[in-house]
């Protein structure tokens, strides 16, 4: 079986594959902190309680957005699995080209997710990262990574008005029943759910019209952790898909080999 390990800012999103099909998947939060050991014991222990054993584990693969924490995975994965990752980054054959004016500035979680929507879709495409921050990325017909937009994720934003705003209070983000609101919990949630599914809807529209132009079926896919709250809010998202990047990991990782037994 094949280990993916998605490594965002927030969460570490976990998935076992057997051949193509995702057999479980779970969910960490980030934390720099811990050492090999911790995360070894921890990922050893979902997988045992799942069912499975870290001896049907066969090789690994990583995407990671948190540089520091990188070491500690690969040496956890070396430890405790007896296996050396394949870490997601240049020079790791991905099946996609590149438009960016510094394609090592693209962090590993775009692509993976870039190259699993266009296996899953085709192009021209544009998918949104509901994570910590709003990731919207282009990919062409022909299959291009083409560039994208970042703008700030809900919880940074709903986090940094209950710090600098000295009446605002910590809310749970839930969609309100309607926009215009009588009470200051359902006042934030509002300018919240439905400001931010304002601004992706802006920005998918602007994306597309530069994508493309004749408006022959540019795609619009959502994912993250984020997604399920947000994507039903936003015109534009078209498809759902919470399995992006554990699958454009299994997707590369397949592709990685197959060009190593060609060689």
């Amino acid at each position: 079986m094949l280990l993916a390990i998605d490594v965002g800012n927030t969460f570490i999103v976990l998935g076992v594959f057997a051949g193509e099909r995702l057999e479980a998947e779970w969910a960490v939060h980030t934390d720099p902190r811990k050492t090999l050991d911790e995360y070894g014991l921890l990922f050893t222990s979902l997988l045992e309680r799942s069912g499975f054993s870290r001896r049907q584990v066969t090789a690994v693969t990583i995407a990671s957005s948190v540089p520091p924490l990188l070491p500690t995975l690969e040496w956890m994965c070396q430890k405790y699995f007896h296996l050396k990752p394949l870490v997601i980054g240049p020079g790791v054959r991905t099946g996609m080209m590149i438009r960016y004016d510094n394609p090592r500035e693209v962090g590993a979680d775009r692509i993976v997710g870039a190259v699993a929507a266009f296996e899953k879709y085709g192009g021209p495409l544009i998918v949104v990262d509901f994570s910590t921050a709003i990731i919207l990325d282009a990919i062409s017909a022909r299959g291009e990574y083409l560039g994208g937009v970042i703008a700030p994720g809900i919880d940074v934003s709903a986090d940094a008005l209950f710090q600098f705003a000295a009446k605002l209070p910590r809310i749970e983000l839930a969609k309100p029943e309607r926009a215009l609101a009588r009470n200051t919990v359902h006042a934030m949630q509002s300018g919240i759910i439905f400001g931010f599914a304002g601004m992706v809807d802006e920005l998918v529209e602007r994306m597309a019209a530069e994508l493309d132009p004749r408006r022959q079926g540019c795609k619009v896919v959502a994912t993250g952790e984020q997604a399920e709250l947000l994507a039903g809010e936003c015109a534009t998202i078209q498809h759902y898909d919470p399995y992006l990047a554990l699958n454009g990991l299994r997707i590369i990782y397949d592709r990685h080999q197959a060009a190593r037994g060609g060689r």
